[in-house]
Parts: C-alpha cells; structure tokens; sequence
C-alpha cells in the first residue's frame, strides 16, 4: 500500500511539474523591450518598454480541424536563440536600405514552434506548424491583452450590414475612430493596423506581414474591455459572380476553418509596433523586414517607379478642345500628350475601357482602340497601365499577363477583391508571380492593408487599402479628411505604400468644400496636396486630377512631376497623430521636405541639422496670406537656408507646406 502511495505520489508530482509554466525571456537589441512567454498549460506573453508594462499575459494558441492544439499543455522540448544585425537593400522603397537589427527566440515543441523576435521598434511572433500531410487550421486564438485600458485608433469596417460575417466583404477604406478600448463598437470588426495610446506618449501598433496563402485577420471586442481578439474569415465555400458590374466572386457560404494547410508551415507574422515618439511610427519598417524576401537571382531593373496621369478622379474632364471628351482614343491620346510634355512616366486606362458587365478584359469598347494607344504613348516615352477588375483577371490570368504583355502595356491596377480570406490572400501572390513572369507591375485597389508582398515581388508597386481623395467625389461635408491625412501616415502607412491618389487642383477651405463628381475637389490647400507627394508613401503614384487643370497650374504640376516615388533616405521630423506631421526625404543629394496640418493653422520649426555641410537653395511652396479663405491661395519662393538649418513653417487651416532643398552652386 506504501508503495501505491508513494508511486501516485511520483506521477503527481511529475504531472505537477509537467503543468508548471516556465518563462523565456527576449530583449530587443536596446535593451528596452522585453518580451516574457509563459509556457505550461497554455502560452502567454507580455510586452514591457523601458519598464512600462503595454500588453500582461497575452493567450495565444492555434487549433487544426482534427484537435491538434498550438498552445495547449505542452513541454517546450528546445530553446534557441540568435541575433542578427545586417543592413538589407531595397529595390522599391522609402529608403535605399533597411538596417535590420533584432534579436530572436524560438520555442520548439514537439508538433509545432513559436518564433519571437524583438527589434527596438516593435516585437513579432509567428507560429511554426511541423506536421505532415493536409490539414486545416480551424481557428487561430490572437489576443491583445492591454495593460490599461488606453485610447485605440480604430479603422471599422464600414458596411451597411452589422454581421459580422458581412464585413468580411470590404475595401479597407474607413476613417479612425478615436475611443477607449472599452468602447469598442460591437457591431464592428476593425482592419489593421490600428493604433494604441500607450503610457509616456508611447504608441503601439498592431499588424501582421508575409501572408502569402493564410488569412488576414481583423480586430474585435466582444467584451468591453481591454482585450483586442483576432477574427478570421473562413475559406469560402460557395462563391457566386456578382458585386461591382459582376466584377467580384460573393462569398456564400464558408468552410468550418480558416486555412487549408499541407507539410511545414510557417504563418504570418502578428506584430506590435512600439514607438516613443508619434512620428517615428511614420517610418517604422517591420513589415518590409518581416516580409519574404525576392528573390535574389531575379532581375527586377525592368520595374520602375513614376507617376501616372489618371482620368476617373477627374471624370475624363478635360476642356479646351475640339473632340468630345470621355472614354475614348481621342481623350487618352491627349493624357498620353499631358504625361510626355510634362515628365509623367505612365497613363492609366481606369474602368470603362472594357465592356461593361461581360468581366472580360478581351471585349474591349469600340471607342477605344489599345493598339493604337500603345503605339502613340510609345513614340512619346509614355507607359500605359489597365485597370481589371478582379474575377475578369483571375479567370484569364495568364492569357490576359501574356497578351497585354505583349501589345506593349506596363502593368495592371487590380479592383475589386474585397475579401482577405486564404483564397483572397492566395490571389494576390498568384496575380503577382504571373504578372513578374510578364514583367507587369500590379497596383493592388479595392483590398487589404501591405503585408510586405511587395518585398517578396517588388513588381507590386502599390495598395489601396486607404480612404483616399477618391471618396472625395461623393463625400459628404462632415467627412473631415483634413484630420484623416495627418493621421493615416501614422498608421495605414506604417504597413507600406498606399494609392492616395493626390493632387487636387480644386481645393476648397472646410465650409466651401462639397461633392461633385464629375469636377471632384479636396479639403485643405494647393500646398496640402503638393506636400502629399513627399509625406505619402506611393512608388506608383497618381495625378488625381484633369491635365486640363494641371496646364492652367504649371509651377504645381512641374513641383509633382520632379518629387521622386522612391527614395534613398526618410526621415520624420516631427509630429502627433491626428494634428500635424512633416517629413523629410531625399533622392541623391535633394532633401524634399512635406508638412500638413490639421483644421487649426500652425506655425512650425523644422529643425535640418541632419544636411551635411554647405550652402542650400530652398524653393518652397508655402500656403498664401489669404489660404484659410481661398484654399488655392499660395506661394511660390526661393530662399537660402538659414546658417542654424531652421526651417519655418506657417500653414492655414488645413494648410500644407512643399520644398525641394538642393545644395547651392
């Protein structure tokens, strides 16, 4: 009996000791973020920064569809660890390099691995399945446990049904709301990145990267307090052809999981970005770093970056001609004309070129005739891109890569997704492979936030996934996106570039602005829109408005057509979320410097003690006198910089400020 007792003894305490969670330590290179993972019966981290506490004893775990649990009572069997610091080179970015620094844990256990990584920007963890065969993840658990219940800027889903199965379908176009975490709308899911208040004026973002063929996820509160959770859409199941002139697959019903699996398995990154200041977050890179890289033995010289005149903004509204304008050779023919007297590398054919309702990209409208189109925007040096929508693409991907190809076009915008399920996800990283194949660029529209694709193909040069000047066709007058652009490059830009689609040459003050369609306008002033060009991310990037417009406004259009879409160096000069934000960036030996403002006018010294040693041209687009009443009002100056490299800035309400700084002969 002795013996019984002292053996049940053994195997509890070895049960015990199994149970008992042990804790693994991860420091940022810096020493001042701390990562601490609990393993035993299940798996927690916590998140500090400089001793402040951001995200306590955080679940996450991931479930297959046969009971296999990521997470659940498990001995951690091995512990490694590395750290790596390397400079990466970019082909496409907002910088020439990436410096790269981090320092890496990964827990094995018997079926599966977690990664940790800690940069001094942010940390990063994804999961590592080890099995064999097919499977299915039927849930993965995302948690973010905030220690405080802080202030969240969130991007909700904006829908017209409160399902949340329904937002599933979404463009990721929504402005921020401003709440604590505790009021979280629960009728809503909300798109990364979204962003956090932490203590000390620190902010914390939350977004993932190197989602080739898994799910996005988005953001949900279901209880009303501190805790943010991630919800999945599951693989579809059932698809019909409808939505944008049946140019989109509905989803109608969904399988029991969220992603189909086979053999080892690395998931997405989840990341959370940490800043101690607002504007470092305008020039955060752990996406990129994140991404998977391209790669190394394709030559990628034939992509190259620019700008594109675009007619939907403006309604293919030009004047002062003798043909009638709309979608037709005669109108492109004079876009094709605007782009290569004034240095604008491309011409997009938006949607109206193909027949409507057929998602057939080879029935094409008798207006138009494409060969012809290529044939003179060639003899001019002008690149021409199509707009697709999204089903008219995917069932013809590589007859329709290969034929336009062919014929001469450069690239595709690609409409309409509006999912960011597996088989959305696993869309986008077909549509870029088979486009690389042809040596086509792909702009992403109407779909999800960067997750770093563009890293793994550079051939993708741009995202929508942003509430851009579009919506100012048929916004209405309390839609503030004055305050929008001063706070998405601290958040939606954080994940990578984003068609905004600027340059607005009607410009109207807060009460003068209105929709109108066919004669669109922005909110804020001329220099507001100059300013976008530096301060927004965007390789591929739009003349939103009439080249009729930009030929009445030669000093404006001749500053957009010089700032470069890609850069050698960035760097944030200062900013808070919401309020105001300028930029700096350079290309060879030119600075361009970009400042905005919310409603409030706002003088600002911009500190350029960075510059190198010598003497500096400043030529300036700054907001004129009479700007807060005619937002079209500015001027034009050419200025040495000051021997103390400050820089003032005035700004009206909703105002801007533009400036190419070049190094004096």
């Amino acid at each position: 009996m002795h013996k019984l007792i002292t053996t049940l003894a053994a195997i509890l305490i070895a049960a015990s000791a199994f149970a008992a969670s042990k804790t693994y330590d991860l420091r940022s290179p810096d020493g001042k973020l701390s990562v601490s993972v609990e393993a035993g019966e299940g798996i927690t981290y916590s998140l500090t920064h400089d001793g402040d506490l951001l995200l306590d004893k955080t679940v996450i775990s991931m479930a297959t569809a046969g009971g296999e649990v990521f997470g659940g009572i498990q001995p951690v069997r091995k512990v490694t660890r590395r750290s790596v610091s390397q400079t990466i080179p970019t082909v496409l970015y907002k910088k020439a390099e990436v410096k790269d620094e981090f320092n890496e844990m990964t827990l094995k256990f018997k079926r599966f691995s977690l990664v940790f990584r800690a940069y001094d920007d942010g940390m990063a963890y994804r999961f590592v399945s080890h099995l064999k065969g097919q499977y299915q993840i039927e849930q993965e658990f995302v948690n973010f446990n905030f220690a405080e219940d802080w202030n969240m800027w969130a991007g909700y889903v904006a829908h017209n049904t409160y399902s949340l199965e329904g937002q599933y379908f979404t463009s990721n176009e929504a402005q921020y709301t401003y709440a604590p975490l505790s009021q979280w709308n629960k009728d809503r899911i909300a798109f990364l990145p979204l962003m956090v208040d932490g203590p000390h004026g620190k902010k914390i973002v939350i977004t993932e990267a190197d989602n080739r063929d898994y799910p996005c996820f988005y953001l949900y509160n279901n209880e009303g307090g501190k805790n943010l959770s991630g919800r999945f859409p599951a693989v579809p199941k059932d698809v019909k052809q409808g939505g944008h002139n049946m140019l989109q697959m509905v989803v109608e019903s969904r399988e029991p999981y969220i992603a189909r699996c086979e053999g080892e398995t690395e998931f997405p990154w989840r990341i959370i970005a940490v800043s101690e200041k607002d504007i470092q977050m305008a020039d955060n890179d752990m996406v990129f770093r994140l991404a998977e890289p391209a790669d190394p033995a394709t030559d990628w010289s034939w992509v190259k970056p620019g700008k594109v005149a675009w007619d939907w903004w403006n309604d293919w509204n030009i004047y002062g001609v003798d043909f009638r304008a709309g979608i037709n050779n005669d109108t492109y023919k004079y876009y094709i004309d605007f782009a290569s007297a004034n240095g604008i590398e491309y011409v997009i054919l938006d949607e109206g070129w193909n027949v409507n309702l057929k998602a057939d990209l080879f029935q094409v409208i008798p207006e138009i005739d494409l060969a012809d189109l290529v044939a003179y925007a060639k003899e001019r040096n002008v690149g021409l891109i199509l707009w697709a929508g999204y089903y008219a693409f995917d069932r013809d991907m590589e007859k329709v890569c290969r034929h336009y190809s062919e014929m001469g076009f450069k690239g595709f915008k690609i409409d309409f997704m509006d999912r960011a399920d597996q088989d959305m996800v696993e869309f986008h990283t077909r549509a870029a492979e088979t486009a690389a194949k042809y040596h086509m660029m792909v702009d992403f529209h109407g779909t999800y936030k960067p997750v770093g694709l563009h890293r793994t193909y550079p051939n993708v040069v741009n995202y929508e996934g942003v509430f851009g000047l579009e919506n100012m066709k048929w916004a209405p007058g309390h839609v503030d996106q004055v305050t929008y652009d001063v706070t998405v490059p601290y958040i939606r830009m954080m994940a990578g570039p984003m068609d905004y689609t600027q340059g607005a040459m009607r410009n109207a003050t807060r009460g003068n602005y209105r929709s109108v369609n066919s004669e669109a306008m922005s909110q804020g002033t001329r220099c507001r829109q100059l300013a976008q060009y530096v301060i927004f991310d965007s390789p591929l990037n739009m003349l939103c408005d009439s080249p009729s417009n930009y030929m009445k406004e030669k000093e404006c259009t001749e500053f957009i057509a010089a700032v470069p879409e890609t850069w050698d160096e960035t760097c944030g000069l200062d900013g808070k979320v919401g309020e105001y934000i300028a930029m700096a960036r350079r290309k060879g030996s030119d600075w361009y410097v970009g400042a905005m403002t919310d409603w409030n006018a706002r003088e600002m010294t911009l500190d350029l003690s960075f510059l190198p040693e010598g003497s500096y041209e400043v030529v300036l687009y700054r907001d004129g006198i009479n700007a807060d009443r005619a937002a079209c009002d500015y001027k034009k100056e050419t200025v040495e910089l000051p021997a103390d490299r400050k820089l003032v800035v005035r700004m009206a309400p909703g105002g801007g400020f533009a400036a190419k700084i070049t190094i004096s002969e």
